[in-house]
Formats: C-alpha cells, sequence, structure tokens
C-alpha cells in the first residue's frame, strides 16, 4: 500500500503478495521465534532449503511452524555445487509437494558462496523447460541477470554482498544497471544487515529483499522482522516518491530571491 492508500502488491509469476518482503527459515534459535519472527515481518513468503527439512514430514519439523495458508513456500537448492544436483533438488522438492517454486542456487565457490552463472543459467533453462517457476539467486552482474531473465526466470535475484555477510549493498551502480534494463521483478537477496540496507535496496528500485541471517542471528530475531517490515515499505515509498538530485552546494529551502530587503 502506498502512502496515498493506493494498493502496491508484488506481482512474480501472476501471483500477488501484500509483502515485499522475503524472509529465510534457517539460523533460528528456535522455531517458535522463527515464527514469530515471520509474523512480525509480515512476510507472505519464505524460503525453505529443501536439503535441510524433512520433506516426508514423518517428524518435527520446520515446516510444522509456516503457515501456509497465509505464506508461500519457496523451496530453494541450497548447498547444491552443480547444475544437475540443483536440478535433482529442485524435482525432490516439487515430488514431496513443496512447490513447484524454486530459489534457485547454484554454488561455485566454497568460501564465499558466490553462485556458478554457467551452471545456474543451464539449471535455469532445464527447469524451466520441466514446469518450474525459477527464481535464481546470481552476483550483482548486469549480463548474467539478462541470461538469467532470457532463460526464462520470473525474477532474478541478484546479491547484494556475500551470503550472510551482514556487509549491505556493496555495487550501488550495478543494482541500478539490473533495474534499467531488467523486465522482471528484482529481489536483493542475501547481505542485508540491518533495516537501512533493506531499505536503501528498494530505494535503488528492487521490488523485493530476501534476507535470513540478519533477523535470525540478530539479538532480538522479532523485532529485527518488524525493522525489517518497516525498512522494506519506506524504502518502496522512498523509490515511488522520487528522490530530489544530489547537489554539489547548497540549496535553500526557502529561496532568498524576493525577499524584503533584496
Amino acid at each position: 500500500m502506498t502512502a496515498a492508500g493506493a494498493p502496491d502488491p508484488l506481482v512474480i509469476a501472476g501471483r500477488t503478495f501484500g509483502s515485499r518482503l522475503i524472509l529465510g527459515t534457517g539460523k533460528y534459535p528456535s522455531p517458535e521465534i522463527m515464527q514469530a519472527a515471520h509474523r512480525a515481518g509480515g512476510t507472505e513468503m519464505v524460503t525453505v532449503a529443501v536439503r535441510r527439512v524433512d520433506i516426508t514430514r514423518r517428524s518435527a519439523s520446520l515446516l510444522d511452524f509456516i503457515d501456509t495458508a497465509a505464506i508461500t513456500l519457496l523451496p530453494n537448492t541450497a548447498g547444491c555445487y552443480t547444475a544437475e544436483d540443483a536440478i535433482r533438488t529442485a524435482h525432490l522438492g516439487r515430488e514431496a509437494g513443496l512447490s513447484h517454486w524454486v530459489k534457485l542456487e547454484v554454488i561455485g565457490d566454497e568460501a564465499t558462496l558466490f553462485p556458478d552463472t554457467a551452471a545456474l543459467v543451464e539449471a535455469t533453462k532445464v527447469l524451466v523447460k520441466d514446469g518450474f517457476v525459477v527464481l535464481p539467486y546470481t552476483n550483482d552482474d548486469p549480463i548474467v541477470c539478462r541470461k538469467l531473465e532470457d532463460a526464462g526466470a520470473v525474477a532474478v535475484m541478484p546479491a547484494g554482498a556475500p551470503i550472510g555477510s551482514g556487509l549491505g549493498i556493496q555495487n550501488v551502480t550495478n543494482l541500478r544497471i539490473i533495474r534499467e534494463q531488467a523486465r522482471v521483478p528484482i529481489i536483493v537477496d542475501a547481505g542485508v544487515g540491518t533495516a537501512s540496507d533493506a531499505a536503501l535496496a528498494m530505494e535503488l528500485g528492487a521490488d523485493a529483499v530476501l534476507l535470513n541471517t540478519a533477523v535470525a542471528g540478530a539479538r532480538d530475531p522479532i523485532a529485527m522482522a518488524a525493522a525489517m517490515k518497516h525498512g522494506v515499505i519506506a524504502g518502496r515509498l522512498a523509490y515511488l516518491a522520487g528522490r530530489i538530485p544530489k547537489r554539489l552546494y547548497a540549496s535553500a529551502s526557502s529561496p532568498i530571491d524576493g525577499m524584503v530587503g533584496r
């Protein structure tokens, strides 16, 4: 909702979401805190690592703490280092009834968790042909984002900084270029550390922000989730409002031309 009260939904692959904050499900102190953080953040979509949950539901699982009537599950292929492995994991999640939507991750380096972009494009093409709605996690490279879009991705998810680093948005220029060129939603994924980082991502024109560690690892995850919610809203409103140009010199708030005595 905009400040004027007009609807401002996030639309991905024809599905509408009222919230532009997407949260994760890992690293929380407890499933109960995760659940409360999801509520405080107002999220309508959460990511779930296919390899890290009991998708058979034969034992207690974090899935038991997600209200799937109100929150869309976005399975992810975390931990996959080849296109083949990511494709197999996506199919496993779909066959287990999680979703035909997938946050596609193909990691290329264990230390930085940067994606293998060539494998990512390859896996995107295959999964799209297999009927998946693919949202790939990638680096902040406009060329790769364009290739992923051409491969059939319904959104692109460039990293603001390395996963879990909390460094905030490191390459403002690239995100602006991606925004200018993209024809699908942009979801800044990874690197957000606090609410101001989320606000900046939205001010740059991102359609949504996806984060996990910044909330799950905070001293008070529930309060941080609420802060992220407001940061995303503030950044979106600022983007829609249009910021003033940056100037080298001062510009008086009350113009002095025409003042008495001049």
